[in-house]
C-alpha cells in the first residue's frame, strides 16, 4: 500500500473538492482520499498493483483540474527548494489578482455610478440623461462592464465547464448570475434600439432601469475582492508549516580529520562530527562531542528560555546556538531528524479530515445543483404572483450569488490548518485531524507512572544520621562505598554527591553480597551498605532506624542502611520522584472534568505512595505492559472515552487500545510511533494543553460550521424574497456578492484566533 500527496489547482469550494475526491475514490485499488481545498492538496492511499499516480492524474484532469505529485521527502533541500518555488508562484498568483482587482473596480465603479448615480441624486453628464440619450447610456455601461468580464474569464471557463460535466461548482454560480445578467443587459439594448427606431422614447427610456450590468461587474469585482482578502488570510493559516522548513540551513561545517569545509546539508552522514558556532541553526539531530553552548529550541519545544547543552546532551535539528563553539556527532539526518519528522506530522494531520468534516462534504455533494434549483423556482414564482421580468430575475440572480458555498468548504479545514500549527509551535504534535476531534471528547485520562508522571530515574529523596555523622559526611561515606556498586540505585547516591560538590575517598575492600547490598573499607574501617538483614547479620542493631523505615516505607521510597561494625550510622532513601509540573498537570485535568487514573508495574505501596502525593484518583499497579491495555480496554466497555499517556515500550499497547494516545517525547520510539499526538517537552502539562487544544479546534470548527450554514440558511430565503410580503427584505445582487464574500473571510478570520492559543504553563 502506498500514500501519496497531490497538489491540485483549479479548485474554488467545497463542491469542487467533493467532486474530485468522489471520482478518485471511485478508481480501482485507491482505499482512501482525503482532499483538503485550503491547501489545495489531496492524499490518497492505494495499491501499486491495482492502480498509479498517472491513473490518479488523469482521473483529477478529467474532472477538470490539475494535479501533480508532490515531493515526499520533508526533510530533504529539494523539498524546502520545492516549496520555495511554491511560495513564488503563489506570490506571482497573488499579485495577478491583485491587478485584476484593480482593473475590475477600475471599470465597475464608474459602471455603477453611472447606472445608479441618478437614484442617488449624484451628478450625471447631461449626454446620459433623457429618452434620446438611453442607447448612450446602456452602450457605456456594457463598454465598461467588458473589461471586468475579460479579467475574471477564468471564473466562467471554470464555471462553464463543470456545468457541462454535470457537476456546477461556486464558479458556475458566479458564471450563470453574471453570465445572465451581461445576456439581459444586452437583450435589453436590442430592445432599446428597436424603440428608439419606432419612435417610442418612453419605452426605451424604461428599459434603462433593467439593465444589470452594473450587477455583473460587482459581483464579478466583490467576489474577486473576497477571494483575494480570503487567499491572504489562508496564507497566515500556512505559516505553521513554511516556517518549520526555513529552519533549516542549507550548509553545515563538516569536521574532519581535524579540518574544516562546508558541505551540503543533505550530504550530512551519520557519524559525521557537525561544527556549531554562535548563531547558527543545527541542521541534524546529534550529541554534542566537545564544548558547551545555550541552544534555544523553541521551534522544536515550544519553550523560550534557552538550556545549556554540554558534553553527551543531545541536541535538535533547527535549535539556534545562542553563544559557545560545540562539535556534535550527527545521528539523525535527512527525514529522520526532528525538523523534518514534525513538518511530515503537521502535514499529515493539516490535510486529513476529522469525521465532522464529512457533515460539510455531505452537505456540499448537492448544495450548488439545489441552489440552481431554487434559484430558477424563485424565479418562477416570482412571474406567477404577477412580479415583473426584472423584480424576478434580480432575486433569481442573488439567489445564486449569495449561495455560494465557500465558506463551508473552509469551516473544517481552516481551522485544522491553524490548530495543528500552533500545536507544533507549542511543542504538541497532532498527527491527524480526528485526533483533534477525540481529544476534545475526552472523559478519562490514564498515565503510567514511569518516565510520565515521575522522573524515570532514582534522585536521593532522604538523608537521615542516627548516629555522630552529620548529613554530608554520611553522604561523603555512602558515595565512597557505592563508586564501585554496580546498581542503579547506588548509581543516584554518587550523582547526588557530585552534585553537591562532595569529593569521596578510595575504598581498600570491596565486596558485594547479591540481594542484600555491599561491604567496604574505608579509611581502615569496616561498613555496611544496603537492606537491614544486612545489618542485620553482621550484628550491627537496627531498632534506631525502625520508625523511619517504616515512615520510608510507606512513602514509596527505597532505603540505603548503613552501618559500622560500632553500629547504625543513618538511612539514605531513593525513590523515582515526581516530575516538575506532575502534580499542576493532574490538577488541571481535574478542573476539567477529567477523571485520572494511573498504571504501573510497582508494587502496590509504592504506587499508592505516589497516587497519594501526585493527586490521582485511582491506581492500578503491578501491572504487566499487556496488563495495562486489558485496563484501557475493561475501562472503554464501561463506556469512557480514554486518552493514555505513557513514553515507553511497555506502554505502546495501551496507547493504541486507548481512544487516543499521548507520547511523552523523550519517551521510545515504539510509544511515539503507537500514539496519536507527540509531547516534544516531557512535561504532564503539555498533556493538559494538547486535549485543551483539541477543545479549541473542534469549537472553532463548529463556530465555522455554524455561521457557514446559518449563513446559508437565512440567506437564501432572504434573497429569494420569501421575507418581502412582510418586511419587504430583498437582497441587490451586488449586496448578495458582497455578503458571500465576507462570509468566507470570516470563517477563515476566525479559524485565525486559533494562533492566540496558549499553553498556560
Amino acid at each position: 500500500m502506498k500514500t501519496e500527496l497531490f497538489t491540485i489547482e483549479g479548485m474554488s469550494c467545497a463542491s469542487c473538492s467533493g467532486h474530485v475526491e468522489r471520482d478518485v475514490s471511485k478508481l480501482v485499488g485507491v482505499t482512501e482520499v482525503q482532499v483538503n481545498l485550503l491547501t489545495g492538496s489531496m492524499t490518497v492511499s492505494f495499491d501499486e498493483s491495482r492502480a498509479s499516480t498517472e491513473k490518479i492524474i488523469e482521473t483529477v484532469t478529467n474532472a477538470g483540474y490539475t494535479a501533480r505529485a508532490d515531493i515526499k521527502s520533508m526533510g530533504d533541500t529539494s523539498k524546502k527548494k520545492t516549496d520555495e518555488v511554491k511560495e513564488d508562484h503563489e506570490a506571482v498568483a497573488q499579485k495577478a489578482m491583485r491587478l485584476r482587482l484593480f482593473i475590475s473596480f477600475l471599470f465597475a465603479l464608474p459602471l455603477v455610478y453611472i447606472a445608479m448615480g441618478h437614484m442617488a441624486g449624484w451628478p450625471i453628464p447631461m449626454f446620459f440623461m433623457g429618452a434620446e440619450n438611453s442607447l448612450v447610456f446602456a452602450l457605456t455601461q456594457f463598454i465598461l462592464v467588458l473589461p471586468v468580464a475579460f479579467v475574471n474569464i477564468g471564473y466562467f471557463k471554470s464555471g462553464g465547464k463543470a456545468l457541462l460535466r454535470g457537476s456546477p461548482n461556486m464558479d458556475s454560480l458566479i458564471t450563470i448570475g453574471a453570465g445572465a445578467s451581461i445576456f439581459y443587459g444586452i437583450v435589453v439594448m436590442y430592445e432599446m434600439a428597436i424603440a428608439l427606431g419606432q419612435g417610442n422614447s418612453a419605452v426605451a427610456l424604461s428599459h434603462t432601469h433593467n439593465l444589470y450590468f452594473e450587477s455583473a461587474a460587482m459581483i464579478l469585482s466583490l467576489i474577486t475582492l473576497g477571494k483575494y482578502l480570503e487567499n491572504r488570510a489562508k496564507k497566515s493559516t500556512t505559516q505553521a508549516i513554511s516556517g518549520l522548513i526555513k529552519l533549516r540551513p542549507d550548509t553545515a561545517t563538516l569536521l574532519k580529520n581535524g579540518k574544516e569545509s562546508t558541505i551540503s546539508v543533505e550530504d550530512i552522514q551519520v557519524g559525521d562530527h557537525i561544527v556549531i558556532r554562535p548563531g547558527q541553526y543545527i541542521p541534524v539531530d546529534g550529541v554534542i562531542i566537545e564544548g558547551q553552548t545555550s541552544v534555544d529550541a523553541s521551534a522544536i519545544t515550544g519553550e523560550s528560555i534557552p538550556t545549556l547543552k554540554t558534553v553527551g546532551d543531545r541536541l535538535w535539528s533547527a535549535s539556534i546556538n545562542l553563544n559557545g563553539y560545540c562539535v556534535f556527532k550527527a545521528e539523525r539526518i535527512g527525514e529522520d531528524t526532528s525538523l523534518a519528522r514534525i513538518i511530515k506530522l503537521v502535514e499529515q494531520a493539516s490535510s486529513s479530515k476529522a469525521k465532522i468534516s464529512k457533515l460539510a462534504d455531505r452537505i456540499s455533494n448537492y448544495f450548488v445543483p439545489a441552489v440552481i434549483a431554487i434559484s430558477i423556482i424563485s424565479f418562477g414564482a416570482w412571474l406567477l404572483l404577477g412580479a415583473t421580468f426584472s423584480f424576478a430575475f434580480s432575486i433569481a440572480i442573488s439567489v445564486l450569488v449569495i449561495s455560494c458555498p465557500c465558506a463551508l468548504g473552509l469551516a473544517t479545514p481552516t481551522a485544522i490548518m491553524v490548530g495543528t500549527g500552533m500545536g507544533a509551535k507549542n511543542g504538541i504534535l497532532v498527527k491527524s485531524a480526528e485526533s483533534l476531534e477525540i481529544a476534545h471528547s475526552v472523559k478519562t485520562v490514564v498515565l503510567d507512572k514511569t518516565g510520565t508522571i515521575t522522573e524515570g530515574k532514582p534522585k536521593v529523596t532522604d538523608i537521615i544520621s542516627v548516629s555522630d555523622l552529620d548529613h554530608n559526611e554520611l553522604l561523603t561515606l555512602a558515595a565512597a562505598i557505592e563508586k564501585n556498586s554496580e546498581h542503579p540505585l547506588g548509581m543516584s547516591i554518587i550523582a547526588e554527591a557530585k552534585a553537591s560538590g562532595i569529593s569521596f575517598p578510595k575504598t581498600d575492600f570491596f565486596q558485594a553480597h547479591p540481594g542484600k547490598g555491599v561491604e567496604a573499607i574505608v579509611k581502615g574501617k569496616r561498613y555496611f551498605a544496603g537492606s537491614p538483614q544486612l545489618l542485620s547479620e553482621n550484628n550491627i542493631p537496627i531498632e534506631a532506624l525502625l520508625p523511619e523505615l517504616n515512615r520510608l516505607a510507606s512513602e514509596g521510597k527505597t532505603p540505603f542502611c548503613f552501618g559500622s561494625e560500632k553500629g547504625a550510622l543513618g538511612i539514605i532513601a531513593v525513590a523515582d520522584v515526581i516530575k516538575k509540573g506532575s502534580k499542576e498537570a493532574i490538577s488541571q485535568f481535574k478542573a476539567l472534568g477529567l477523571e485520572v487514573i494511573m498504571l504501573t508495574g510497582d508494587n502496590q505501596r509504592t504506587a499508592e505512595a505516589i497516587r497519594k502525593e501526585a493527586g490521582v484518583e485511582r491506581v492500578y499497579a503491578q501491572l504487566l505492559p499487556e496488563d495495562k491495555a486489558t485496563v484501557i480496554q475493561n475501562l472503554k466497555k464501561e463506556g469512557k472515552k480514554i486518552a493514555m499517556i505513557g513514553d515507553g515500550i511497555n506502554d505502546a499497547p495501551a496507547l493504541v487500545a486507548a481512544d487516543i494516545g499521548i507520547a511523552i517525547g523523550a519517551g521510545t520510539d515504539i510509544a511515539i510511533d503507537s500514539a496519536d499526538i507527540v509531547l516534544v517537552n516531557s512535561d504532564l502539562r503539555d498533556a493538559v494543553a494538547a486535549l485543551k487544544l483539541g477543545k479549541a479546534v473542534m469549537k472553532n470548527i463548529k463556530q465555522n460550521l455554524f455561521w457557514a450554514l446559518i449563513y446559508n440558511t437565512l440567506g437564501i430565503p432572504i434573497a429569494a424574497g420569501v421575507f418581502f410580503g412582510l418586511t419587504g427584505w430583498t437582497l441587490n445582487p451586488m449586496f448578495a456578492a458582497a455578503a458571500m464574500s465576507f462570509s468566507s473571510v470570516s470563517v477563515v478570520l476566525n479559524a485565525l484566533r486559533l494562533n492566540f492559543f496558549k499553553r498556560n504553563r
